[in-house]
């Protein structure tokens, strides 16, 4: 399927959150309705969602037309896994490739504006910045699929792809704090859910 193919990876375990990020409330819904809602508005082809921990009760929130759910079973070996296992189950004439993690909430604003700078520029990689500092998602051009293909957690997963081709990554700067917001502890869920009205 033509145009950006995104990646949702919700694998992992939520050690220290204490239960599964992806099933979090967020604006009414779970993190991963969430997610998977803001990347369909925000104009990409597909969404492909990796499963890992207790993934037959994440499913039934990962719906939507374009929307498909895949488990990976080496989930506990780390996110480069299900980075790699989603690669594996994107369209073959994708032309780019976003990587977002459920605990990365992102409006469809927010997603919406990098998709189309990647696509306005032509960009090999497309990094969104609040305050000069990069945030998520990222965009890679479908070109560099070979290269994310062989990531590891031993080789710093997709940062070894991005600092690879550092000098051609199209920086898109966005003034909203939400662009860097990462959730792994019960603590911070909560100072998100309170800053950002979730």
């Amino acid at each position: 399927m033509a145009g950006i193919s995104a990646i949702l990876t919700a694998a992992g375990e939520s050690s220290r959150m204490g239960r599964p990020k992806a099933l979090l409330p967020w604006h009414g819904v779970t993190l991963l309705e969430y997610q998977v809602r803001s990347l369909l508005d925000s104009g990409v082809s597909e969404v492909v969602v990796v499963l890992g921990y207790r993934a037959d009760d994440a499913v039934p929130y990962a719906i939507g037309h374009g929307v498909r759910c895949v488990t990976n079973p080496d989930y506990r070996l780390g996110r480069s896994t299900s980075v790699r296992v989603g690669l594996g189950e994107i369209g073959p004439d994708a032309e780019g490739i976003l990587l977002l993690a459920v605990d990365q909430p992102r409006s469809s604003e927010i997603v919406s504006a990098v998709v189309r700078a990647h696509r306005r520029t032509d960009a090999l990689i497309t990094s969104p910045r609040y305050r000069g500092r990069g945030g998520h998602p990222l965009i890679f051009s479908a070109s560099l699929k070979g290269e994310l293909e062989g990531i590891s957690e031993e080789g710093q997963g997709v940062r070894e792809v991005f600092q690879s081709h550092r000098d051609e990554v199209v920086e898109l700067e966005i003034d909203d704090p939400l662009v860097r917001l990462d959730i792994n502890t019960p603590e911070e869920y909560e100072e998100a859910r309170e800053r950002f009205g979730a």
